[in-house]
């Protein structure tokens, strides 16, 4: 008797394990219970679709057709403050869009870093922007770009890094100092890494548990922001994004975690380890730090920085992670990879 109880016990423990680590299905945008579909789409060669949205001036007028790759927790309505002054005078079309399981976007259980460059190519080919275009990432986004600079170098005519998240498990990175920099983040991020890396099963119960604090940026813990994020935070604020609510919509597996667990994953490649593929130099690649970004550790930025010289470094000192969402920032940032302007630091 006692042993068929134990035996109880042990099945429902386990059916408990299974069902805490198991994420739920996605909500998937226009099947029978998901999210309706209210964005343009394309639907991609294995049958997934791709949200997209358009800005600046008509595409067929364009100098510059930049698409942009939004970062952790944010969407293809990413705030990005450039004015309509500039956007005309330099004859800017912008394509941003839904990453997988993003916003509207389907999602890819097999996303990796090489279908997210897939998917950059055919929303570049389906919306017809021509053999090459300009290609911007932010934060956790530029593992897409990465991965451009290594399977579709070709297709670029200027690459933008904007504070680009850091893999701790590069190998080019000294043990040292990449233990250093680790141990500087908070507990419960360093565990969030850990299990993204080591454990990527069982993100899903670490991310959802409620006995452990397990992330900063998606608690919005102060600890991350900079005095001068804070200051472009108020700014952000003023002009409220409708859709914010769609981020997650379709689950945060699928969009948040599947996106730690891809960016602190084991890559195919080493970045550091890339050559340069724009040795004519017609091509510039340039790489954006705030020297007060906590998230981002800016002596590993350097490391980065100092192993790939054909990238332009540009460190911001009293800025944190969110350079992007600057005004002049932002405005610096277009002008430097359209213009190959040499950027002045504000």
């Amino acid at each position: 008797m006692l042993t068929e109880a134990v035996a109880i016990v042990g099945l429902g423990v386990m059916i408990w394990a299974y069902q805490a680590i198991r994420p739920p299905p996605p909500k998937i945008c226009g099947s029978k219970n998901g999210p309706p579909v209210a964005s343009p789409r394309i639907k991609l060669s294995d049958g997934r679709h791709l949200a997209y949205k358009e800005r600046g001036v008509a595409k067929e007028n364009a100098k510059y057709k930049v698409i942009v790759v939004h970062g952790f927790d944010s969407s293809k309505d990413m705030y990005l403050p450039l004015s309509e002054k500039l956007i005309d005078e330099l004859g800017i079309y912008i394509v941003t869009f839904d990453r997988a399981g993003y916003g509207e976007s389907d999602p890819n259980p097999g996303r990796s870093v090489k279908s997210e460059v897939l998917d950059v190519q055919e929303l570049a080919d389906k919306l017809q922007l021509g053999p090459k275009f300009h290609l911007l990432g932010v934060s956790i986004g530029t593992y897409t770009v990465w991965g451009c600079l290594k399977y579709i170098p070709h297709r670029l005519a200027g690459v933008g890094l904007i504070v680009p998240v850091i893999n701790f498990w590069w190998p080019s990175f000294p043990s040292k100092l990449c233990t250093e920099e680790y141990s500087k983040q908070p507990k419960k991020d360093q565990w969030k890494l850990r299990i993204a890396h080591y454990a990527p099963g069982l993100l899903y119960w670490w991310m959802t548990q409620k006995w452990f604090p397990s992330c900063s940026i998606m608690a919005r813990d102060p600890v991350i922001f900079s005095k001068r994020d804070f200051e472009i935070l108020k700014k952000m604020l003023q002009v409220p994004n409708p859709n914010e609510h769609k981020i997650r919509q379709q689950g945060e597996f699928e969009s948040l975690y599947r996106d730690l667990i891809v960016g602190f994953g084991n890559w195919e490649f080493d970045p550091m380890e890339l050559k340069n593929p724009f040795a004519d130099k017609e091509v510039s690649v340039h790489l954006w730090q705030g020297y007060g970004d906590t998230l981002v550790p800016v002596q590993l930025q350097r490391y980065v920085a100092k192993k790939l010289p054909w990238i332009k470094y540009n460190e911001v000192p009293d800025c944190g992670h969110l350079i992007i969402h600057d005004n002049g920032l932002c405005e610096t940032i277009f002008k430097a990879l359209l213009l190959k302007e040499e950027p002045t630091i504000i």
